[in-house]
């Protein structure tokens, strides 16, 4: 599997990464939209789940996204939730770095996710959740293939309303034949 594309690479997270994830995670801007809590974390707290939920689960594998140029880690991106056995898992995707949002980095690191999972995996469904109002991750997500399978209303309080996550699915047949 190559982990690349023209402008990043994929890496394994490492414990070495636990303080950078910590500067994003605690970014209100990046987890906006992407948290549902919005809390501010300790860095304590942030190894504590870097090493169970990311790097301690036999169910998740994550990986940093690279700027190949620069070599500049720009944002993670996770299968979690993997059942082997049905061949299903979740993925999530953040950009850390702000200076790379809007320029089709969430794009191409989802689409090396896609293939490993897809066609090194072989698994047969991936999904994720997209809170309603990110219309730029969920237009991504369509272009990619990914369809809306459910919504979660009103479940988020988000800026004084409540407001739904979207459910959405891609198939491993579709993501090939797409």
């Amino acid at each position: 599997m190559l982990f690349e594309s023209s402008r990043i690479r994929l890496r394994k997270m490492t414990h070495e990464d636990t303080e950078l994830y910590h500067t994003w995670r605690n970014d209100m801007d990046v987890m906006q939209t992407t948290n549902p809590s919005l809390d501010v974390y300790s860095l304590e707290e942030t190894k504590v789940f870097v090493d169970q939920v990311i790097l301690g689960a036999h169910s998740a594998k994550s990986y940093i996204m690279v700027d190949k140029i620069n070599e500049t880690p720009i944002g993670v991106v996770s299968l979690i939730l993997i059942d082997y056995k049905n061949r299903n898992a979740e993925c999530i995707i953040d950009i850390g770095e702000k200076e790379y949002w809007g320029k089709g980095y969430g794009s191409e690191g989802l689409k090396l996710l896609l293939d490993y999972a897809f066609y090194e995996m072989n698994l047969h469904r991936v999904s994720l959740k997209v809170f309603s109002f990110n219309d730029r991750a969920i237009h991504l997500y369509k272009k990619i293939g990914f369809q809306q399978e459910g919504v979660i209303r009103e479940c988020l309080f988000r800026e004084g309303k409540w407001v739904d996550i979207i459910q959405m699915g891609i198939l491993q047949d579709e993501y090939f034949n797409k």
